[in-house]
């Protein structure tokens, strides 16, 4: 850092934007043979160039922010500002599905029968798997919180048993919600409501998977110390990421799961 000049960092040439687009290119491109023609190894191509892209891509930003250096305060600022702006995304993301949603239920219309559910739907009790998993991803919270708060006192051991926790919930959560996908009574073809609410829950769903990732690869670094009290923001943003789940979720329950219903 001795010959730079400025507090910001100029990110080096990568290959790995290219190679994550064109594994997205292909990921896309297979889903749709899949879907049509039965045929998924074009998708499982895709998903593998965009795993490998991804675990080379994090590995240099790691080594960047970590072992050279190149994360100042301004650009950790910087670095903040755009994951604020990214989760105001993905609200309005999931704003969208919600508006679908009450459109679709405050006015039912005669193609549904005028009532909602509609005619022939038969929905999830709220009180079964959607409060466990409420319950789940509530706890998950807490020991993030929890996380958070070990390593801002510089207790690693704390640190590393929350985000473990974390972990566990997250994918107990996506295999409560994978049960009941197997055992729903409706599928995403029945009506409005069950476009509505595959799409919703599903994403939510893929979003724990996401958030799940991210904190898997901060517990690997947590582990191998990459983390202080003062410089931890990629361990801060999975947190706040998890944090958004969190609370889309608590709107799900209450609208689809209990309102819903």
């Amino acid at each position: 850092m001795k010959n730079q000049n400025h507090p910001f960092h100029l990110v080096d040439p990568s290959p790995w934007p290219l190679t994550s687009s064109i594994g997205a290119m292909t990921m896309t491109s297979g889903i749709v043979m899949w879907f049509h023609m039965k045929m998924s190894y074009i998708m499982i191509t895709g998903m593998l160039i965009i795993i490998m892209s991804m675990i080379q891509w994090w590995r240099d930003i790691i080594r960047e922010g970590t072992f050279q250096g190149k994360h100042t305060i301004i650009v950790t600022k910087g670095l903040k500002y755009g994951m604020i702006l990214f989760i105001i995304s993905e609200v309005f993301f999931f704003i969208s599905f919600f508006w679908t949603f009450f459109h679709s239920s405050l006015a039912p219309t005669m193609e549904i029968g005028m009532m909602w559910p509609p005619k022939g739907i038969m929905t999830f009790n709220p009180m079964d798997i959607p409060l466990l998993n409420t319950t789940i991803l509530l706890c998950s919270g807490i020991t993030i919180t929890w996380a958070h708060h070990s390593i801002i006192n510089m207790n690693h051991s704390q640190t590393v048993k929350g985000l473990f926790l974390t972990v566990i919930l997250g994918l107990y959560f996506t295999m409560l919600q994978a049960y009941e996908y197997m055992e729903s009574p409706f599928t995403m073809s029945d009506s409005v409501y069950g476009s509505c609410f595959f799409i919703a829950t599903g994403f939510h769903g893929l979003h724990v998977i996401i958030g799940t990732t991210f904190l898997i690869i901060c517990l690997m670094r947590t582990m191998k110390f990459h983390f202080s009290s003062k410089h931890h923001f990629g361990f801060e943003a999975a947190a706040w990421y998890w944090h958004f789940v969190d609370v889309v979720w608590l709107f799900l329950y209450i609208s689809i799961y209990w309102w819903g219903s």
